[in-house]
């Protein structure tokens, strides 16, 4: 008898507890979040979100190429809710792996512009950067240059760097330029390229413009943010070379300047959907595009809102407006384009 009232006290205080964890408050709920981004900046918003709205945040950070694989591995027992990547190129890649779901809010559809966001919702930028022409300042001068069209002239033979094309951010650019040009004007653009660079294609946006400022090279094409980094490095060296190398925009007079973001959706198996897209409409919000200008020296959505004194320093500027969708789409033909052109 005594053995038949302890188990059925336990099975009532059981049922209590599963009852009265279904009214916890926000303060006990989660967010498994699988990053990209590699930021100490991300870390300390992350903590911030969690004292605003009692979610934990839980970090698991790679590659975005192994993330998407571990998702499309885990399947339906994934702990991921919140899938983070730099460029629009690999959201789409995740996208096209049916490893994310539509996610919309009020809330995200006004505080994300309509070309940095899948239509349907299943991904949303909330950083930019742009893909410049960063020149040097000893030998170049800025009226020399003009839109990424021009780095076709014979005139710049030898006096161009750049990375890989494996790279992705080279890929969406030649994806932009695909899309503003058609397939058979960004062949003859990305051969002609190639033809005028200093050398073979290696190393990273960093390493070319290191490469500017050592004269192995006048332009470089390399993203904005990382002039933040090599002027806010802790290496003497590398601030030297952000003091010797200028930022350019391109095609200010057509369609502005390539721009691209990182971005984040939620994982198609989330168990806690609501909280990935509280987490979304954080990182889109003023608060968190207040700070990433200033941590990690990208630009908000709203690109001209910055009152970051390094990024004003490089000036205003016109954004492509194409909807960045495209760069995923079209990203095999930018492939294909860059072996035709022998683009390593």
């Amino acid at each position: 008898m005594k053995t038949l009232f302890k188990s059925y006290n336990s099975i009532i205080n059981i049922s209590f507890a599963v009852f009265a964890f279904s009214f916890l408050p926000a303060n006990a709920q989660e967010v498994t979040l699988y990053s990209h981004r590699h930021y100490e900046a991300d870390d300390k918003l992350y903590e911030k979100f969690t004292k605003a709205t009692g979610i934990k945040v839980n970090v698991v950070k790679a590659s975005a190429d192994a993330l998407i694989e571990r998702i499309k591995a885990e399947g339906k027992e994934s702990p991921a809710d919140l899938l983070i990547a730099a460029d629009a190129g690999r959201l789409v890649r995740a996208q096209d792996a049916g490893i994310l779901q539509s996610a919309t809010s009020a809330k995200l559809e006004k505080q994300v512009p309509k070309n940095m966001r899948d239509e349907e919702g299943h991904w949303y930028g909330f950083t930019v950067r742009s893909r410049v022409l960063i020149y040097s300042k000893d030998r170049i001068k800025p009226s020399q240059l003009s839109t990424y069209e021009d780095l076709a002239d014979p005139k710049w033979k030898g006096k161009l760097l750049a990375r890989s094309s494996s790279n992705i951010y080279n890929q969406s650019l030649l994806a932009s330029i695909i899309a503003n040009n058609g397939k058979q004007g960004a062949a003859k653009w990305a051969a002609a390229v190639r033809k005028n660079m200093a050398r073979p294609p290696e190393g990273s946006d960093r390493d070319q413009m290191r490469a500017v400022a050592a004269g192995i090279g006048d332009v470089a094409i390399a993203n904005t943010y990382y002039v933040g980094l090599l002027v806010n490095s802790s290496n003497p060296k590398d601030r030297e070379v952000a003091e010797k190398v200028g930022v350019f925009f391109p095609n200010q007079s057509g369609r502005g300047a390539h721009v691209n973001i990182s971005g984040g959706g939620v994982v198609k198996w989330s168990k806690n959907k609501a909280n990935a897209i509280k987490l979304l409409e954080f990182l889109t919000g003023s608060e968190a595009q207040n700070q990433f200008p200033v941590t990690t020296y990208e630009f908000p959505l709203e690109v001209s809102s910055t009152d970051s004194p390094l990024l004003k320093s490089w000036g205003k500027f016109k954004a492509d407006s194409l909807a960045l969708s495209e760069l995923g789409k079209l990203n095999a033909e930018a492939v294909k384009v860059f072996a035709l052109a022998n683009w390593k």
